[in-house]
Formats: structure tokens, C-alpha cells, sequence
């Protein structure tokens, strides 16, 4: 794939997102916000947590971008009884008696790690290096994933029995928290209609991995202007509480902050969500646009907070 300038790369990404988001909308009806998320993490080559109740289709929908995508597609459906080896897989010992490395579901582009949080601590930090270096390693050994990689989490937030709560590493791997919620009437009439009938669209493969790991690399050259990365690395310090840049309410309701790991996803999903809007530069709206799903769970309220039925949404707001 070549482009005589990174301005016409540009304009190839933000035709490609408009294509892949009308074609994942055939199939997926009334969730533009959270199709839009897991697209700008995906070119940001970053991880997506999803939580939402059972039934909004959080399954169908990264088997969905993974066809539109043209990437291998493999789901994990977590459970407590779930092994490390299960995930990255294990050393076998083949019939001329020496090991061999059979691997697990994590080498494909896409993972779907479902309801993450019914795993113990011990599995799920199976996936901390996958998401991290883009490796595993297994008996001393280390064997790179396939490029590009992608984990999307989902979460069930009304069953809490059996579950264990996500360490905060884990969550600071994620990029986006995004928040799915109940379809409209009129949505919902739509999704009933399509998939009640003998209709099933046929979807087209949009991009390829190598033009995807192309455009990751093209959305980090994406200039910013330095007021708009001050602004970015401030919204993260603001979290923080007991700092300079502490606001009162956060030194009120929080017991501690974003990392700078916010501040880069801030700056680098900012680029993102300008280069598909067709700017060439990010300015402050853009940072805006990212900025809940990437700092809403990267703060940790305290009981004060939770005693006034303050959200995280809330205190982010009131930091813009």
C-alpha cells in the first residue's frame, strides 16, 4: 500500500472507517458509539473493555468487525475453573519424545474474552503480556502473537455472584471502558425484524492486516500542536487527587488517579478520532470524544463518592 503523502493516507483511513462502520451497521443496529470505539482502538492498536447486560449483541459484534476486517477471530469464554494454558496454550510431548508448543486461542488478530471477570487473578493476568509486549511466553520460551492483535473484553455488570474484580494493571491494558446500553424502541424494532427472518446480509471484507497495521502506524504520524497535548497530560494530572493540579471534587471523591499510560491514549485516540473525522490535527474536541471511555476506569472512587451516588462519568465531566 502506497500513498504519495501521509495527507492521502489520511483520506484513504477516513474513507476505509466510513465504509467499515456503514458495513458493520448492516449487522449491528443502533450502536454507532460503541462500532466507533472499538474501531478507533483497533487503528490505535489498543485493547476495548465492553459492559454491558447479556443480549446487546457484544458477541456478534467483534465477530462481525473481524469479517469486515478480513482477521482470524477467536473466542475465550471465561470461566472459574479457567487455566493460564488455556489462553496462551501448553507444551506437549509429541510422538519423537521432545516438547512441543500446541498453541492456545490467543494467537489470532482478534480476541473476544468473554466475561473476563469471572476468571480468578491467576488466568487473567495470563493475558497481561499478551496485551502488553504482544507476546506470550511458556516455559521460558517466547513466541510472538500475530500482527496486528486486539482484545475485546466483555463484562457483565448485573451478575455478581462468582465474579472477581478486574486488577487495576489489567484494566489500565485497556484502552477504551465503554458502556453499552439498552437499544431504542425504534432500533429495537429494527433488530428484531432482521434477525427473525431468513435475511442475513452478506458482508464485504473491508481492509486487510497489513492495511490496518499501515494505518496504525499513519494515525502516531498524525501532528499535534502542543496546547492540545498540554490539554491531553492535564486532564490526566487533574485526576489525580492530593497533586497540583487536583480539583477540589477530585480531592473529594477520589482515592487515586489516572496513570500517564492515560495521557498517551488520550493523545494518541485524539489523532485517531480526528484522522477518521478528515482533520489532519487533533484539537481539544477530539480529546473530549475519547476522554470518558479512557479515563472512566482509570480513576477509583472512594466510599464518600459511592456513599452520594457520585459516578465516574460525573467526576470526569466536572474536570472538562
Amino acid at each position: 500500500m502506497n500513498y504519495n503523502s501521509d495527507v492521502e493516507g489520511l483520506d484513504a483511513l477516513s474513507l476505509s472507517y466510513n465504509r467499515i462502520s456503514k458495513e458493520i451497521s448492516r449487522v449491528i443496529i443502533g450502536q454507532d458509539e460503541v462500532i466507533k470505539a472499538v474501531l478507533i482502538s483497533i487503528l490505535s492498536n489498543g485493547h476495548c473493555l465492553l459492559i454491558g447486560v447479556p443480549g446487546l449483541a457484544k458477541t456478534l459484534l467483534v465477530n462481525t468487525v473481524a469479517q469486515v476486517l478480513d482477521l482470524h477471530y477467536n473466542r475465550v469464554q471465561f470461566t472459574p475453573d479457567l487455566m493460564p494454558s488455556d489462553i496462551v496454550g501448553s507444551e506437549i510431548l509429541g510422538e519423537d519424545r521432545s516438547f512441543k508448543f500446541l498453541k492456545g486461542p490467543v494467537f489470532a488478530n482478534i480476541i473476544l474474552a468473554d466475561e473476563i471477570n469471572r476468571t480468578p487473578p491467576k488466568t487473567q493476568a495470563a493475558l497481561l503480556e499478551a496485551m502488553q509486549e504482544k507476546m506470550v511466553t511458556v516455559a521460558g520460551k517466547s513466541y510472538p502473537l500475530p500482527n496486528p492483535f486486539f482484545v475485546l473484553a466483555t463484562q457483565n455488570p448485573i451478575e455478581q455472584e462468582g465474579t472477581y474484580p478486574l486488577p487495576e494493571a489489567q484494566l489500565d491494558r485497556f484502552m477504551f471502558n465503554v458502556t453499552l446500553s439498552y437499544p431504542s424502541f425504534k432500533d429495537e424494532i429494527e433488530v428484531v425484524k432482521s434477525t427473525t427472518s431468513n435475511n442475513k446480509p452478506e458482508l464485504h471484507k473491508i481492509l486487510t492486516a497489513d492495511q490496518i497495521q499501515y494505518f496504525q502506524q499513519l494515525v502516531r504520524n498524525v501532528p499535534i500542536v502542543d496546547h492540545v497535548l498540554e490539554y491531553a497530560v492535564s486532564l490526566s494530572a487533574k485526576t489525580r487527587p492530593g497533586t497540583a493540579l487536583a480539583t477540589p471534587e477530585v480531592n473529594k471523591y477520589l482515592s487515586w488517579g489516572a496513570g500517564p499510560r492515560a495521557s498517551q491514549y488520550l493523545v494518541i485516540g485524539a489523532k485517531c478520532h480526528a484522522a477518521i473525522s478528515g482533520k489532519y490535527s487533533p484539537d481539544i474536541e477530539d480529546v473530549h470524544a475519547v476522554a470518558l471511555q479512557i479515563l472512566r476506569h482509570r480513576i477509583v472512587r472512594n466510599y464518600k463518592a459511592e456513599a452520594e451516588g457520585i459516578t465516574a462519568d460525573e467526576i470526569i465531566k466536572g474536570i472538562f
